[in-house]
């Protein structure tokens, strides 16, 4: 697993709907991902864009339910933080996970926020935001598996704001890992962040599995800084 900025209404635009499309592929802390215990999502009619920027006439029935859920929307390149921006001039609550890193120079050292994950920005949505979002320039699409768009749990969003917050290594992969017993951090800057632990070599690590399947965050830890809250199952 470089992406979840009182404001003007939002209104309804025109049909444009979202391209059918895969899960991008994940650099070394760019990435494409998959959440652990998004809900499962019911058979809807879709019908499929082929060409980008030509949209189908209808929202996707996954978006047609009440109350807001949170979505990923994949950017153009290095356009996170203006997408981010434009979304919450429109009203549109919008999350930009970025963490601060030590950039160097060959004259100074500068500490600089980039996207924790790129080319994404989150989404919290009804469905007559769906075109709002789908139109605004510099997205590209919603991530979608299996021609529908993947909803997010609010708990993994926790589990970003906390990384965004510490000063931990995190990794964004699309390498696939076997499930681990489900603990929750203690102590330190990760404190409250949840996921699962798993052995890689000598070292031990916490998987966040972000959207479920392809885009994992993980992050290195003390077995003494955690404690297990449950069996190897998803968030």
């Amino acid at each position: 697993m470089e992406e979840t900025q009182s404001q003007p209404a939002v209104t309804t635009p025109p049909a444009s709907a979202p391209l059918s499309a895969a899960t991008p592929h994940a650099a070394t802390l760019p990435g494409a991902a998959s959440l652990p215990g998004a809900a499962s999502l019911p058979a809807a009619p879709q019908q499929t864009v082929t060409s980008p920027g030509v949209a189908t006439s209808q929202v996707p029935g996954e978006l047609r339910r009440p109350g807001k859920l949170w979505y990923a929307v994949y950017t153009n390149s290095r356009a996170e933080k203006r997408v981010h921006e434009r979304l919450l001039e429109q009203g549109v609550e919008s999350f930009l996970p970025l963490q601060k890193t030590l950039r160097q120079w060959s004259d100074r050292k500068k500490l600089v926020e980039r996207p924790l994950i790129s080319s994404y920005v989150f989404v919290k949505i009804i469905q007559r935001e769906y075109f709002t979002v789908r139109k605004t320039e510099g997205v590209v699409k919603f991530i979608m598996i299996q021609g529908k768009p993947v909803p997010i749990p609010e708990e993994q969003i926790d589990n970003l704001r906390i990384l965004c917050g510490s000063d931990a290594e995190v990794e964004v992969s699309t390498d696939v890992y076997e499930k681990g017993d489900m603990v929750e951090v203690t102590v330190g800057s990760l404190t409250g962040l949840r996921g699962e632990l798993i052995r890689v070599g000598r070292k031990h690590k916490v998987v966040i599995r972000v959207i479920q399947p392809g885009m994992n965050l993980t992050v290195d830890i003390k077995t003494n800084s955690i404690r297990k809250i449950g069996k190897n199952t998803d968030i």
